[in-house]
């Protein structure tokens, strides 16, 4: 069996971080194609921002419900079906006719993104030997690479072969999915199916509860600044002057740049120690984010590689160290640090806006790249978390 003392296990690592890939992937079709449903079905932008917010919901809100399931009950199935959710019906999505065809596609796909998640990122660890940081790293990025390859592919499939033709897009995601069932593992449990939902929280955290949420607000506070920026950021280049495409090239570098990052933090994690790459990281990010949003048209490119690697370097850092704080949680703490951080900040971004409205969208920007010299406060009293540091209560 494997566990946190033995080598590292690439090959079911690289399957694991290959499902949160194929996943994302197709999960991430649905947002670029709005402009084409809007015109083939005559939505609304009330309508529009019901299925994001749905999506986003089911996708990020309800994994730490999943994530204890998933604990509660460790099984195969929680990856499998949920994998094939969004593969199956994220491209049916190209068939339907009217509102809620694309709602009941929407919620399917984003349902099933909800199940495999916490499972799969609560194996991790297992199978990564002495590289918790550098194998969650990976494992982060090929979601970060789906949710930037998936539009690039879905526009340019719809361009050429029209709505229609999405369906024929799960041939690929089935495919890959044969390979999954033969390769993926059966997640282990830590015998708490006995337990009901308040038991299982009082055994999973019922001691590190403290150390989890500050590490949660942690990870909260760094998701409210990146969704904002990523959000926001192409309405600001465009005022600014740059083109469509301009503006395209910089958002890609910014989540390229941090998908890097996010490797380089795992992998350095491994040999310094979680809390001092948060310090560092944190403690340097306002600085690039300011930097960032002053910078002249000449030094827009570095600026932008800067503030994208260290907004987004501390991701697989809050997931590793919370699940060797609660390693009887894996699946529900990966979910809180990931799903639930992710969509509070998400669902924090709508008041950014509404603010740039009132005043402007670059000062509103340059109040709230501040925050992560907040984050500060949280990470102090966070326990020294490592290979050997900190031995979790069972």
């Amino acid at each position: 069996m494997a566990d946190s003392t033995s080598k590292t296990y690439w090959k079911i690592l690289i399957a694991l971080s290959l499902v949160h890939f194929s996943g994302d992937f197709y999960s991430a079709f649905i947002s670029p194609l709005f402009p084409v449903f809007m015109d083939k079905m005559g939505l609304s932008l009330a309508q529009v921002g019901l299925l994001a917010g749905i999506s986003r919901f089911l996708m990020f809100i309800v994994q730490p419900m999943s994530g204890y399931w998933a604990d509660r009950h460790p099984s195969r199935n929680f990856i499998l079906i949920g994998l094939l959710m969004p593969i199956l019906f994220i491209p049916m999505a190209g068939r339907t006719t009217g509102f809620y065809g694309l709602l009941f596609c929407v919620v399917i796909g984003s349902t099933g993104s909800s199940l495999f998640h916490p499972p799969v990122t609560g194996m991790v660890p297992l199978y990564a030997g002495r590289n918790p940081g550098l194998a969650m790293s990976i494992y982060n990025t090929a979601g970060t690479l789906a949710f930037g390859l998936g539009p690039i592919f879905i526009t340019w499939y719809v361009a050429r072969f029209g709505l229609g033709a999405m369906p024929a897009t799960m041939i690929i995601g089935l495919l890959i999915w044969i390979y999954f069932y033969w390769v993926i593992p059966k997640p282990r449990g830590e015998g708490m199916a006995q337990y009901g939902f308040l038991e299982t929280l009082r055994q999973t955290l019922g001691s590190v509860w403290q150390p989890i949420l500050l590490i949660w607000i942690t990870m909260v506070m760094r998701a409210l600044v990146g969704q904002s920026l990523l959000t926001f950021m192409p309405v600001l280049w465009v005022q600014k002057g740059y083109t469509i495409v301009g503006a395209g090239i910089l958002f890609s570098m910014f989540t390229l740049s941090g998908t890097v990052a996010g490797v380089v933090c795992g992998h350095l994690s491994d040999r310094m120690g979680y809390k001092r790459l948060l310090w560092i990281t944190h403690g340097l990010m306002t600085p690039f984010l300011l930097l960032f949003l002053v910078a002249p048209h000449r030094w827009i490119y570095p600026a932008t590689i800067l503030a994208g690697g260290f907004n987004m370097a501390s991701l697989p850092l809050g997931v590793v160290m919370a699940q060797k704080i609660a390693p009887r949680g894996r699946s529900m703490v990966a979910s809180l640090m990931m799903g639930l951080a992710f969509g509070t900040g998400g669902i924090l971004s709508p008041i950014v806006g509404k603010l740039g409205d009132i005043f402007t969208i670059q000062s509103v920007l340059m109040v709230l790249v501040c925050v992560p010299l907040i984050s500060l406060i949280p990470i102090y009293f966070i326990p020294e978390v490592g290979h050997d540091d900190y031995e979790p209560s069972r």
